[in-house]
């Protein structure tokens, strides 16, 4: 994962945006759709991977912004 990639993580019962290589998280939401949403936003802004984590800490999905940059040729 590349320094600067956003990951949508749970902790202490919120949901955060935290830029990896970063010190602090970078905003927080009461549920995952809208923390999910605003890592969206940072993630297109930025050029980065946007990396979202289940209640658990696995990781449950990635998205690669812009699509070019995903060096994996699938769709979807």
């Amino acid at each position: 994962m590349a320094a600067g990639d956003i990951h949508t993580v749970h902790r202490d019962g919120r949901w955060y945006n935290e830029v990896e290589g970063g010190q602090r998280a970078s905003n927080s939401a009461p549920t995952k759709v809208e923390a999910q949403a605003t890592g969206r936003d940072m993630a297109i802004d930025r050029g980065v991977e946007h990396v979202i984590h289940n209640l658990d800490g696995e990781i449950g999905e990635r998205n690669t912004y812009p699509r070019s940059r995903d060096p994996r040729a699938s769709r979807g």
